[in-house]
């Protein structure tokens, strides 16, 4: 099976067939999302609450984007793999936001990059995609805005919100994640927009879904977003197997006979 291309993506919406993306930030887990038949992985700079412990994603750097998402190539051969630029990595000049974006796709194997922001970031879009390197648009709530926001809020502005998804199409844009916006004004969105929506916390009638892995995972308890569904407790089992090892090694049930070498 080819990798999933952004026609690729344009077609499902366009047949009315829902896309799948999650996030992954290491070989192992990419490699599991890859066989799984997941459309899209998204390298998030997410990893920087759920991998590095840190409060928010501000923090994560671009070398470090770049480090991740190299191992994610690696490990997936069908799905579509986007590098998310990080905060400060593209707000400070459009050639500079080009040069970074470009690490994605020179360095890292990425076939898309993604950014934070809609009207805001036109001219950003504008100017990537002109150097043919695909943009996914990310609009609603923004992580890397947080203090501006004013914490992890809900988006109801419908006439900011058509504005943001309107101009971020027109800018080039491949693709747009809709984050925590009510499901009537992600339908509206999707309705007059011709490229593909990807919801996250944005309700049914997106183009498709993403989920931060861990979360579907169980394995990130620090908090947990309404729009989060588990479909495992990794984390609960993780700990089980961790302390069933400490046990036995106190007690010298392991290493067995069948664990040494003779």
């Amino acid at each position: 099976m080819p990798r999933i291309t952004i026609t690729d993506l344009k077609k499902k919406k366009a047949e009315g067939k829902k896309i799948t993306m999650l996030t992954a930030y290491d070989f192992p887990f990419a490699a599991l999302v890859d066989q799984a038949g997941i459309d899209m992985i998204l390298v998030g700079d997410s990893l920087g609450v759920v991998v590095q412990g840190k409060e928010n994603t501000l923090p994560v750097t671009m070398d470090q984007m770049v480090y991740h998402t190299e191992m994610v190539v690696r490990a997936t051969r069908n799905a579509l793999v986007v590098g998310d630029m990080p905060f400060m990595s593209y707000q400070v000049s459009c050639e500079e936001a080009v040069s970074n974006a470009g690490r994605f796709l020179k360095e890292a194997g990425a076939q898309a990059v993604k950014l934070e922001g809609g009207a805001s970031v036109r001219k950003t879009i504008e100017a990537i995609s002109a150097a043919d390197i695909p943009v996914m648009a990310h609009i609603g709530l923004t992580p890397q805005s947080v203090h501006k926001m004013g914490g992890f809020k809900v988006q109801k502005e419908m006439d900011r919100l058509l504005k943001d998804a309107a101009s971020v199409e027109e800018a080039g844009a491949f693709s747009v994640v809709l984050e925590c916006i009510p499901g009537e004004i992600a339908k509206k969105i999707t309705q007059e927009i011709s490229i593909p929506t990807i919801g996250i916390g944005a309700g049914v009638h997106c183009d498709g879904q993403v989920l931060v892995l861990h979360d579907l995972l169980g394995l990130f308890e620090r908090f947990v977003p309404k729009f989060i569904k588990r479909y495992a407790h990794l984390g609960e089992e993780a700990l089980s197997a961790i302390r069933q090892y400490k046990e036995e090694v106190e007690s010298g049930g392991f290493p067995g006979e069948e664990h040494t070498f003779k």
